[in-house]
């Protein structure tokens, strides 16, 4: 068996630390020099020749992150590394995934292909936006999911009368996951949208009055979806509304739409760094998953037990 070795990217540096020391290794020593320009020049700084190498790196915000991802990739690769595997907890340009209007990308396939001709002989990722993205490589991808870290913390909340929302559509097959797990009822938030993030119109189906209301997503980006659908709940009758949302994407208003929404408690995984702290979010790490998904990887063992 080749030797494992694990790097991070300049993004993922405390994430990687924190699933480095989960699988039992000291994190790899490299260098991202950069011109006046902002070139990125990434280089190992011990040899790698004939490793098994996993390079940890977020692709938020994507443009500069997915760059230098290529080139550690592309790096290693031409360093006579054995198998690169690139760990991207949060994977961009996710929901970019289909022609949903004319003349646009399908940028979820565009990054594939990138990823696989800089040399990435894995992808090993967590909760995509859309799972049909595993299709768009033509190399192993290891697709983790998201309920192994949320469903132990929602038993220790002890919810007298807990049920899960889909804050839309697409999030339906996510929430009614959850809800065969602890076995109670879903509902379903039906939104229309003007333009991207931006909510026209918003209906719950489904009966929630004096429920304690567990919101499911993927991603939170601008946090407007989920702190309406989180208001039509309790103006439906909710007794609380909580939302468990794998990648804290935040931006824009989303910290301040946050703190004045009715959500007792937003809970994210580390999947990225939060940019500012708040009351009202929770964040719990994704380090032991990946650490035992290496290992299951690295000895060609099943995954399956890492979900629920």
């Amino acid at each position: 068996m080749s030797e494992v070795k694990i790097f991070a990217g300049t993004n993922s540096q405390e994430l990687a630390q924190k699933i480095a020391k989960s699988y039992g290794k000291k994190l790899g020593e490299m260098t991202m020099s950069k011109f006046s320009d902002g070139e990125m020049s990434p280089s190992f700084d011990e040899s790698i020749r004939g490793c098994t190498v996993f390079i940890i790196q977020s692709t938020n915000p994507p443009s500069d992150n997915l760059l230098e991802l290529c080139l550690m990739i592309d790096a290693a690769k031409r360093a006579s590394a054995y198998k690169v595997c690139a760990v991207i907890p949060y994977f961009g340009y996710a929901r970019q995934d289909r022609k949903d209007r004319p003349r646009v990308s399908i940028a979820a396939k565009l990054i594939a292909n990138m990823l696989t001709s800089a040399g990435a002989d894995r992808i090993m990722t967590c909760d995509l936006h859309a799972g049909q993205i595993q299709g768009f490589f033509d190399i192993p991808l290891d697709h983790l999911n998201g309920s192994a870290i949320f469903a132990p913390y929602l038993s220790t909340l002890r919810l007298k009368d807990m049920i899960f929302a889909a804050p839309d559509v697409g999030g339906v097959a996510r929430a009614r996951s959850f809800a065969k797990h602890f076995e109670v009822e879903m509902v379903v938030c039906d939104k229309h949208r003007k333009r991207a993030n931006e909510v026209a119109s918003m209906q719950v189906i489904g009966d929630v009055e004096g429920k304690d209301v567990i919101l499911v997503d993927d991603l939170v980006d601008t946090a407007g979806t989920l702190c309406k659908a989180a208001q039509i709940i309790m103006e439906k009758g909710a007794n609380s509304v909580r939302a468990i949302v794998t990648h804290g994407v935040l931006s824009g208003k989303a910290y301040e739409n946050i703190e004045n929404s009715v959500l007792e408690e937003l809970v994210v995984t580390d999947t990225l760094s939060l940019k500012q702290q708040s009351s009202k979010i929770r964040v719990l790490t994704v380090a032991e998953l990946f650490g035992k998904a290496i290992h299951a990887v690295t000895g060609h063992t099943s995954i399956s037990s890492l979900f629920i």
